[in-house]
């Protein structure tokens, strides 16, 4: 047996040394959460050429950043490009968005259940932009958090909405476009706040912050924010199209069992792991380029990722939250299951992973 030892050992070491790099590699997920400066929630960001173009509501008005990293966005100069003419109050969660060369910010703004979305547009990301325009949603209901994107040669607007006119809960809706500024059909439920992980908060409860993206096999996934905002169960959910679904067919959505992002173990996905530095993410940005889901990032390396969170072992309030720089990732062989329901009862495809 004596004449095996020395390859037992070599294989001895090389094993050590392939285990000792999966160690480092498990080790490194996810990596320190990057907190930027910038106090403030609800980031938009998009990227053009090498620029990287933010906007954010400054409470009576809109103002966008741009700065040539994600980093440098929170110590780059604020440009007011719209400011409340005073019948529009509370200006919410600006998006903006490049659609023909030209941009267009989205917002919401009104008072209690007046409360609708408005666009306005400029030829540059950071000056020109004129008077703010209702936008026409189907139904005229209570209405933020909206974003325009393209899917298969269709303009889609996705947004988080009232059934009624009442705030019992907030839904997440779609409808078809026919230019950016112009919604055209009946509006869609897409996605409503009924799984048990979506409700540990409620009054009302909550699905919001809808965000489109297209994984490697071409299908359309809108990440959204579950639970409330003023609370750290905040997170990062998944719905996913599924292949050749209907975008305005609710049974064609899958949706991710749990968080994807939070910072409760009770309410992840089983394989997803809470994280480790911040309570409450959500209300993200993919940071695609042009803003378009047509640029949406294949498989393999990490990707860029913005998000408000309020640092862990800080009291958890509007006030307290940031802007982070994160990443995300698809992940394969994913499976979302439901109950009860018409059609297949699971479908796999890709997920997410999202790092700190």
């Amino acid at each position: 047996m004596k004449r095996f030892r020395p390859l037992y050992g070599a294989l001895a070491v090389a094993l050590s040394g392939v285990l000792a790099a999966v160690l480092f590699l498990t080790s490194a997920e996810p990596a320190r959460a990057d907190q930027t400066s910038l106090r403030a929630a609800d980031p938009s960001v998009i990227r053009v050429g090498s620029t990287y173009i933010a906007v954010r509501s400054t409470g009576d008005g809109v103002a966008v950043r741009q700065a040539p990293s994600t980093a440098q966005l929170a110590t780059a100069p604020d440009r007011r490009v719209w400011t409340n003419p005073g019948n529009l109050p509370e200006v919410w969660a600006p998006e903006i968005v490049r659609d023909g060369g030209r941009y267009y910010v989205y917002f919401a703004a009104g008072s209690g259940a007046a409360r609708r979305t408005y666009v306005i547009s400029s030829a540059s990301p950071d000056s020109g932009y004129g008077a703010a325009t209702k936008l026409a949603l189907p139904d005229d209901k209570w209405a933020i958090d909206g974003t325009l994107f393209t899917f298969n040669g269709q303009r889609w607007f996705v947004w988080s909405g009232w059934a009624g006119d009442t705030n019992v809960e907030q839904n997440l809706y779609i409808a078809r476009m026919s230019s950016p500024t112009t919604p055209v059909g009946a509006r869609y439920v897409i996605s409503q706040p009924r799984e048990g992980w979506e409700r540990v908060v409620g009054n009302p409860y909550i699905n919001e912050a809808p965000e489109a993206i297209k994984d490697p096999n071409g299908q359309l996934h809108i990440v959204y924010s579950a639970n409330g905002s003023w609370s750290e169960q905040y997170c990062l959910a998944d719905l996913r199209l599924r292949a050749g679904g209907d975008p305005t067919y609710v049974w064609d959505w899958y949706k991710s069992n749990g968080c994807l992002f939070g910072s409760n173990r009770d309410t992840m996905m089983s394989g997803w792991d809470p994280t480790l530095y911040v309570n409450g993410p959500g209300h993200h940005s993919f940071v695609l380029l042009d803003g378009d889901i047509g640029t949406s990032p294949p498989a393999g390396p990490r990707f860029p990722l913005m998000f408000h969170a309020v640092p862990k072992g800080t009291p958890y309030t509007w006030a307290n939250r940031y802007w982070y720089t994160g990443t995300f990732c698809w992940w394969g062989n994913t499976t979302y299951r439901r109950a009860n329901v018409p059609g297949p009862n699971t479908d796999t495809g890709w997920g997410l992973k999202f790092f700190e």
